[in-house]
């Protein structure tokens, strides 16, 4: 129905009924995304000024009077309103343009009009008490500063061990990669392997990295120029993530990265705080702080996918324990946590602990895990009180991981992410800015619906994966994706795809004369069986999760594991730092070899009768005996 009135306002005008609560929620929300180019009045104050349109018509549909006296109502007026903001012009043209599109609209909007009370409810059910667009700003401020104190965290747990690791004197030393790979690869080097340590390999320029990298961390954690500290510690991380070759090869190495890389376009383009002072209270449109809508985007994509891809890869790797057999649930089948505590590569005390829980608690965890891993990420899309609950239920399941096993910083970034599921309306914030950089807040949008453009297909491939193992992307999706892959931007997950069902130990021993042999023990894994599984998270001590992936493969599928056993020989002071006890401090031993045990934790009774957290059984000789004379 189309009406022409005879006295038409300067600007549109909205006119709905003030006596609906629900009409009074969903025109603030217009009143926002409109930001002041469309006039909302209701029409018992404005129905006056408009005799052509009967009273009956105003009661039962919303009405919107165009400058040229032009008059819509219902959907069409609601699309027609939305249009004078850019990114909602779509829905007047599917409006105009889509069959099916208009009468749809009309019936849905109808319905809800005959049945206000219903909508109401489900609107405060989803939404709460505040419909208007969600603002992130205290969001975006503690996202940062979290993403801040995990670089922090990252570079400094690097630092204390990039020497044993990689130094010159370690167990893989940079300036032996690098120039093998140059050698092996030629030009195409350098953009495999992007890292600033082409220019200097040294220990000295290693240690440069790592400080500058907690030096750039501070700069982000008390919001100095963000955007600009981001890009920093991206291309810092992704050189010592190169550098460091086996031992920064792990999944939350490249999610910080993928992390980091996507916050540039999510961070502000200023340079002090006192940029953004804060003042409670309203604010209107035009000065609220300005967060990419597009870098959000970005972000939410990646929890989402980090969580479905995880929960996806358990069902799909044809590992009965996690309930999925013969494509079909069994409660029976769900047995993951009956081996994950005690097969995991660092259990905490508390996972020996959990490890005596009755077993219908511990299916009753594999099923709540799967389910927050594949169902709850789409909530991340959902209206408000529905995308709390996501953060909640996933910020949860990241503090039961964290209790009971050491995934160094992983969980405290997955938290991060979290946070920006919680707008300021959700915490009764608001705030408003002194002033905007608007080119800076223009700039990093476009950058950011580029990076969508290109990293969306990909994604997408991704998670279809998750679903379809060994699924082949198309030729040009997987040109791109070869090339962005070294740069560690676009990333797949899915942490314990196929549970471990057994531990096996790799000890390393040391004689002088071969007939006595004393074990190395190392700082964190299982050794000693009467010392207690520690707590070492948010620290990683790569060394000691390298030795449990070596002791899921043989001796010649770790190379490294040598150049580990050459500096024992050679008595290396970078890599015994690494060790908690060296038994053989005053001169290295003549002859190394690993011995393989299978581990497993003791029960109740045993720890009370022996003192042991672990029993252990001997299995096999690893690597035989080894000394310096045949190495060489």
């Amino acid at each position: 129905m189309h009406f022409r009135v005879s006295n038409p306002p300067p600007k549109p005008l909205m006119i709905w009924d003030g006596e609906c609560h629900f009409c009074k929620r969903w025109i603030e929300r217009w009143q926002e995304i409109t930001a002041g180019k469309v006039d909302y009045v209701t029409y018992q104050q404005a129905a006056h000024q408009f005799p052509e349109i009967p009273i009956e018509q105003f009661k039962r549909a919303v009405a919107l009077v165009e400058p040229d006296g032009e008059t819509f109502f219902a959907a069409e007026a609601v699309y027609h309103s939305l249009q004078y903001r850019p990114s909602r012009k779509w829905l007047i043209w599917s409006y105009d343009h889509i069959p099916g599109f208009a009468p749809v609209s009309e019936t849905v909007y109808k319905f809800i009009a005959r049945h206000r009370g219903l909508a109401s409810t489900i609107t405060r059910s989803l939404w709460g008490k505040d419909v208007r667009p969600p603002t992130y700003f205290w969001a975006q401020r503690w996202f940062l500063r979290t993403l801040g104190l995990t670089y922090l965290i990252a570079f400094v747990s690097l630092w204390v061990q990039v020497d044993g690791l990689i130094g010159s004197d370690g167990v893989s030393p940079l300036n032996q990669f690098l120039p093998a790979a140059r050698a092996q690869l030629g030009q195409g080097a350098y953009a495999l392997l992007p890292t600033l340590c082409w220019f200097n390999s040294s220990n000295a320029f290693l240690h440069f990295l790592c400080g500058g990298g907690v030096v750039i961390s501070l700069l982000l954690i008390f919001g100095i120029a963000p955007a600009l500290s981001l890009v920093a510690l991206f291309v810092f991380y992704l050189s010592l993530t190169i550098a460091g070759q086996i031992f920064l090869s792990f999944q939350w190495d490249v999610l910080l990265l993928e992390t980091g890389f996507l916050s540039i376009f999510f961070a502000p383009w200023r340079l002090w705080p006192k940029d953004l002072l804060l003042w409670p209270g309203s604010a209107s449109p035009a000065t609220r702080p300005p967060v990419s809508r597009a870098g959000l985007f970005l972000l939410k994509l990646l929890l989402f996918k980090l969580m479905l891809m995880s929960g996806m890869v358990k069902l799909t790797s044809g590992d009965d324990s996690w309930g999925w057999v013969n494509h079909s649930f069994h409660w029976s089948a769900l047995t993951a946590l009956d081996y994950h505590y005690w097969s995991q590569p660092l259990p905490t005390v508390f996972a020996w602990w959990a490890d005596k829980s009755p077993e219908w608690f511990k299916h009753f965890s594999v099923a709540f895990c799967l389910a927050v891993e594949i169902v709850v990420p789409f909530l991340i899309w959902a209206p408000r009180r529905l995308r709390l609950i996501a953060a909640g239920l996933l910020i949860f399941l990241q503090l039961a991981i964290a209790i009971t096993g050491n995934y160094c910083f992983f969980n405290l970034l997955t938290i991060a992410l979290c946070l920006l599921l919680i707008d300021d309306a959700a915490i009764g914030r608001k705030y408003a800015t002194v002033r905007e950089r608007r080119y800076g807040y223009r700039l990093c949008s476009y950058a950011a619906i580029g990076i969508i453009v290109v990293t969306l297909p990909i994604n997408a491939w991704l998670i279809f994966n998750a679903f379809k193992p060994r699924t082949r992307p198309p030729r040009a999706l997987a040109t791109v994706y070869e090339q962005l892959e070294a740069f560690r931007i676009v990333n797949g997950y899915g942490l314990f795809r196929e549970m471990t069902k057994d531990r096996g130990e790799i000890v390393l021993e040391g004689s002088v004369e071969g007939v006595e042999w004393l074990p190395y023990e190392f700082k964190w894994k299982p050794g000693n069986v009467k010392r207690a599984p520690g707590w070492c998270a948010p620290h990683q001590p790569r060394l000691d999760w390298q030795m449990w992936f070596a002791a899921l493969e043989s001796p010649q599928q770790d190379p490294w594991l040598v150049g580990l056993i050459v500096r024992l020989l050679q008595g290396s002071h970078d890599v015994n730092r690494l060790l908690a006890h060296n038994p053989f401090p005053d001169k290295p031993p003549r002859y190394v070899r690993a011995m393989f045990y299978r581990y497993r934790f003791t029960t109740t009774s045993e720890l009370r009768q022996t003192g042991a957290w672990w029993k252990r059984q001997e299995l096999r000789e690893y690597l035989p005996a080894v000394s310096m004379d045949q190495l060489r």
